[in-house]
């Protein structure tokens, strides 16, 4: 291999190099759902928990909406009423949490989806099983 061909491969190897630190820097964030219990009997209330894991404090992930459908019929959006994104300064909110009563039996897949300008940047979503309690007028005589 000539110098040409050489200089060729390093030049090649260092724009790989540098694709690749981009892509780590720019890693699209995981948003992970869990709920407390998972499973239960009705009439029970359900907290969800929320963590947003990767990503860089950017401006894109900066107080968004944040949806949550509990797939029960119940629909929550909560807009973040945030200062103006600084960058080095402003803080990413990463955990998010929301209760919600389940009353009737029923497996539920609970959805969380976070939007920024309308754009979804993350979403997640986790399933509550509920059996019929006492009350529940689901349950059989």
């Amino acid at each position: 291999m000539g110098r040409r061909g050489f200089l060729a491969g390093v030049a090649a190897l260092a724009l790989c190099a540098a694709a690749g630190a981009g892509e780590a820097k720019g890693k699209k964030p995981r948003l992970d759902l869990r709920s407390t219990p998972k499973f239960a009997f009705s009439p029970v209330v359900v907290l969800l928990t929320a963590e947003l894991q990767g990503g860089d404090d950017v401006e894109e992930l900066y107080c968004p909406e944040v949806e949550w459908e509990f797939d029960d019929g119940a629909k929550s959006v909560n807009e973040g009423d945030c200062e103006p994104f600084q960058a080095g300064v402003s803080k990413l909110a990463r955990r998010f949490t929301a209760e919600h009563e389940f009353s009737t039996a029923g497996s539920y897949n609970v959805k969380l989806t976070m939007r920024k300008a309308g754009r979804v940047i993350a979403a997640a979503n986790t399933r509550v099983t509920v059996r019929a309690g006492l009350g529940d007028p689901t349950m059989e005589n």
